[in-house]
C-alpha cells in the first residue's frame, strides 16, 4: 500500500465541503455557473476515461479516473440540493436502499442458485418498483452497439431469445443478402446496414462476447497499424497521400507482421 504523499487526510465529507465551497458565494466563477445541463457531458466522457484505464490495466490512472467520475456525481447532487431537490445523502439513501432491497437473497428469505436467477430476480423487482414495460429502464442516449446489446439482454430475460447460436449465422447471411438487395436505395441501405449491425450483436452475445468491447479493441488496432504507417511513410521521406494503394498496403501488412 502506497503512503500518501500529503500528511493531509481527505474523507468522503471533505470532498462535499469543498464542492459546497467551490460553489458558494466566494467559490469558483465557473463552477457557480455551471448546470446539470452544461456539465452533462463530463459525466460522460469521466466515464470512458474510466473504461480506457481499466483496459490499459493502468490502475493510477484508474483511481484518478475513478475521482473524476466520483466529483461529477458530487457535482450534480450539490447543484440539486442548492435547487432543494435532493442531496447526496438523499443519492446514498436510494442506492443503499435500492441494493437491499433487490438482493433479497442476500438480505431476504429468497434462495436462488445460479446468477441467472438472480438476474431474474432483479428484473422481476425492478419492473414491480415502477410498473414500467421491461425496456424502459434503457437509455435511448446509449452508444448504439451497447444499446442494442441491453435490448437484447433484456429480451432474453423473458425468454424472447435464439435457442442456439447457427440460427443467428444464417440470419446474418440473409441479412447481408438483404443489404446487396438494397444498395440502390438509400433509405432501404440505412435499415439493412442496422437489421446487420444488430444480429452481430444479437451473435457476440450468444458468444460470450461485449461487442462494444470487442470493436474498441479493433478500432485501438486500426489506430496503432495507421499510425506506424504514417510514421514509416515519414522515414521514407512520403506522405501517406502520394503513395500508391499498393504501397500502403505494403505497409499495413509491415505493420501487421510486427504483432505477431
Amino acid at each position: 500500500m502506497k503512503k500518501r504523499k500529503s500528511s493531509q487526510k481527505y474523507t468522503f465529507d471533505s470532498l462535499l465541503e469543498i464542492m459546497a465551497r467551490l460553489r458558494g458565494p466566494f467559490g469558483c466563477l465557473w463552477d457557480r455557473e455551471q448546470t446539470h445541463q452544461s456539465i452533462k457531458q463530463h459525466l460522460i466522457e469521466e466515464a470512458y476515461e474510466v473504461v480506457d484505464a481499466i483496459d490499459r490495466k493502468n490502475f493510477d490512472h484508474l483511481k484518478e479516473e475513478l475521482g473524476d467520475l466520483l466529483l461529477q456525481v458530487v457535482f450534480h447532487a450539490q447543484i440539486a440540493s442548492e435547487e432543494g431537490r435532493f442531496d447526496i445523502e438523499d443519492v446514498l439513501e436510494d442506492i443503499t436502499t435500492k441494493l437491499v432491497r433487490r438482493h433479497p437473497h442476500i438480505f431476504g428469505d429468497v434462495k436462488v442458485s445460479s446468477s441467472q436467477e438472480v438476474l431474474e430476480n432483479w428484473e422481476s423487482i425492478k419492473r414491480g418498483e415502477s410498473g414500467r414495460f421491461l425496456l424502459a429502464g434503457i437509455p435511448r442516449s446509449l452508444p448504439a452497439l451497447f444499446h442494442a446489446l441491453k435490448l437484447q439482454e433484456k429480451a432474453a430475460r423473458v425468454g424472447f431469445d435464439w435457442e442456439e447460436k447457427e440460427p443467428i449465422f444464417e440470419k446474418l447471411t440473409e441479412e447481408i443478402a438483404e443489404l446487396k438487395e438494397a444498395c440502390r436505395e438509400e433509405g432501404r441501405k440505412k435499415d439493412e446496414i442496422g437489421d446487420i449491425l444488430f444480429t452481430v450483436v444479437n451473435l457476440a452475445r450468444r458468444l460470450g462476447v461485449d461487442p462494444e468491447d470487442a470493436l474498441r479493441v479493433v478500432n485501438a488496432k486500426f489506430r496503432r497499424r495507421f499510425e506506424f504507417m504514417e510514421k514509416r511513410a515519414k522515414e521514407e521521406r512520403r506522405s501517406l497521400e502520394s503513395m500508391s494503394l499498393e504501397e500502403k498496403d505494403r505497409l499495413w501488412e509491415e505493420a501487421k507482421s510486427l504483432e505477431k
